[in-house]
């Protein structure tokens, strides 16, 4: 059976900090992350979809945590497709002119090269410290099914080398009946991990929650199931609390799961008030899981 590392998908959101979380003394970052580490083994960084760390936001976050303590980090929101703010870009990178909103082919010459240069950079802290997990490649909800797509996904996936990648795909038609094993295949054949997600069901925007390993690094991320997926705001969207008859049946087929590869990384997201961290100890409990990889 697989190495089990329980976590959670940010450490230092907004809705966390003042969720009285931290205690009060623990007021930095480096401070906070130090906290956090002490009580889980893992933790997904969710900025680097937002915009690429500098390499010594990187080497504090290593310096910050112990041996054994591993960062899932999200690729930068560009590299999957997703329309990005020119403003997210480092200035000398931005094109002239033009949307505020780009995607990856307005960039001028170079500067995709350069922006996947500089994420690398920005990585290789945690990779010589022996923190990075894997990249996660979030690709967008209307990513369909397609050789094209699929081409646009190796393509990522072959800038993330030699990191572990984990592929996250979240539109319904790589998952019907008659795609699910084409899709699996695919991901296994190319030695990426499939990404499942645990989410609402029912709504346009639902995938389901396939529990396979097509790696040897498995990945669940948990976004909970609250009834205001389709119409609330983002605290709304993710507002939910796993109850603990859930957990325990999760419990079991965590380690079903962990059967299937040789590390297993689990995610809460249900990122309201603290409520991510309290399922996610509930569950490494059950697990029993440590801050420190450990046999599950």
């Amino acid at each position: 059976m697989g190495v089990i590392k329980v976590g959670t998908s940010s450490w230092a959101d907004q809705m966390l900090v003042r969720s009285g979380w931290y205690p009060r003394g623990v007021n930095s970052p480096a401070g906070r992350l130090g906290f956090y580490a002490e009580r889980f083994g893992l933790v997904e960084v969710d900025t680097s979809y937002y915009a690429i760390p500098t390499p010594e936001t990187a080497e504090g976050w290593a310096a910050a945590t112990p041996d054994g303590f591993t960062f899932d980090v999200k690729a930068f929101r560009l590299f999957t497709g997703h329309h990005t703010p020119v403003a997210a870009l480092p200035r000398e990178l931005r094109p002239a002119g033009g949307a505020s909103r780009i995607r990856w082919r307005d960039l001028p010459a170079g500067a995709y090269d350069e922006l996947w240069d500089r994420f690398h950079a920005a990585l290789a802290p945690l990779a010589a410290a022996d923190r990075l997990g894997a990249v996660l490649l979030q690709f967008p909800p209307w990513l369909t099914r397609g050789e094209a797509a699929k081409q646009r996904i190796l393509a990522a996936a072959r800038r993330c080398q030699p990191w572990r990648v984990g592929v996250e795909l979240r539109h319904s038609s790589w998952f019907s009946d008659e795609a699910v094993v084409d899709t699996v295949t695919f991901l296994r054949e190319h030695g990426l991990g499939y990404v499942c997600v645990d989410m609402p069901q029912g709504h346009p925007s639902s995938v389901p929650p396939i529990l396979t390993a097509t790696a040897d690094l498995a990945v669940v991320r948990f976004h909970g199931h609250s009834t205001a997926w389709e119409s609330g705001d983002k605290q709304e969207k993710f507002r939910y609390a796993y109850g603990a008859q859930e957990l325990a049946r999760w419990a079991v087929l965590l380690r079903e799961l962990a059967e299937q590869c040789a590390e297993l990384h689990v995610l809460m997201n249900n990122c309201c008030d603290g409520q991510a961290q309290r399922d996610a100890a509930r569950l490494a409990g059950l697990l029993g899981v440590g801050t420190a990889a450990a046999p599950a």
